[in-house]
């Protein structure tokens, strides 16, 4: 008797809009958790347990980094008030205010800046574009292991790249050195069960692995049911009908939709960065 192969994780399937890649993927509780991401917007007042934010932090510093630079940091924001005016700055998005937790991520160059001063060494590979972006990538890479480490304790989060909109003001308000910038927000809370998330589907595989070279082929056929997918999903949660190719040429048409992002070099040049 043939057997049957198993079914897909629920999760698996959700990511994908119910067209997930036609394998049978190992399944743990790691890549459970990683799965079934899902942004959550909405938190209880709870505070973290003791001991909650040092764990996180400890998982944040696992991540990869290159060639041990370390180049990030991590502001923890609890403070009411502050959470208050770092979400005015950030699109005046509720979520900050409620999260108990709200980690300000830095792509930090400032403590190798400093470790020169020290020891009276110029270091002349700061001043470079490719620093920066080591910093840019050491502090996503950190961030995410948090997002995971935090999911995995039953903790919900979500992203905030509208922190990046005013630079130089949250850098003030975070007391940020020269070559410091803070690259994205982090909420972090226990989710609100009357405000229950769903898993988002993302782009199909076929768009986004590439086995060998980099290869086009039937690109606009995969877009096309990913923008019905989306599209179902987002009348599904009350987001009315949205596809996938309307929101990215309304997000990235325009200079005016990067809602003041668009001067990001020259605020980069204020705080410090060398960009060379």
């Amino acid at each position: 008797m043939d057997q049957q192969p198993s079914p897909l994780p629920a999760d698996f399937q959700s990511r994908y809009g119910g067209a997930a890649p036609a394998v049978e993927p190992p399944v743990n509780a790691v890549l459970e958790t990683m799965l079934g991401h899902r942004s959550v917007r909405a938190y209880l007042p709870d505070a973290l347990a003791p001991g909650v934010l040092e764990t996180l932090v400890a998982a944040a510093q696992s991540a990869p980094t290159s060639s041990n630079l370390q180049a990030w940091s991590v502001v923890a924001v609890e403070d009411p008030d502050r959470k208050g005016r770092l979400a005015d700055l950030s699109n005046s998005q509720r979520f900050i205010r409620q999260a108990p937790l709200f980690l300000c991520w830095v792509a930090d160059l400032s403590r190798l800046t400093r470790l020169g001063e020290a020891h009276q060494r110029k270091l002349e590979g700061l001043d470079y574009l490719e620093s920066f972006m080591v910093a840019l990538v050491d502090a996503a890479l950190a961030a995410q292991n948090c997002v995971v480490a935090a999911e995995s304790l039953g903790l919900g989060t979500v992203y905030v790249g509208a922190l990046r909109h005013h630079p130089e003001k949250v850098a003030a308000e975070l007391n940020l050195p020269p070559n410091a910038f803070a690259a994205f927000g982090l909420a972090v809370g226990h989710p609100d069960p009357a405000v229950p998330g769903a898993v988002k589907p993302r782009l199909p595989q076929s768009l986004v692995l590439h086995r060998e070279q980099y290869g086009i082929t039937d690109e606009g056929t995969a877009i096309a049911g990913y923008d019905k997918a989306l599209g179902d999903f987002s009348q599904a949660v009350g987001m009315g009908q949205q596809d996938w190719t309307q929101r990215m040429i309304s997000r990235v048409g325009t200079a005016a939709a990067l809602s003041g992002r668009d001067r990001m070099k020259d605020a980069l040049t204020a705080l410090g960065f060398g960009l060379k």
